[in-house]
């Protein structure tokens, strides 16, 4: 025989599922230290310097 489902609780429960998977996902995103945030920005900066150190013309 077929399981008996509230269909109220299973809407519920997806509705939780995909809020946990979307703050989850911005956590991934958005969710750095600010020592993780430093780090990334002095290296982009030496990435576009060493880029910038290699240009043919100035701007």
């Amino acid at each position: 025989m077929a399981e008996i489902v509230n269909l109220r609780q299973a809407k519920k429960a997806r509705e939780r599922a995909e809020k946990r998977a979307q703050g989850d996902e911005n956590a991934a995103r958005f969710g750095r230290t600010k020592a993780l945030k430093a780090l990334e920005k002095a290296r982009a900066d030496k990435e576009r310097d060493a880029l910038d150190q290699h240009r043919r013309e100035p701007e």
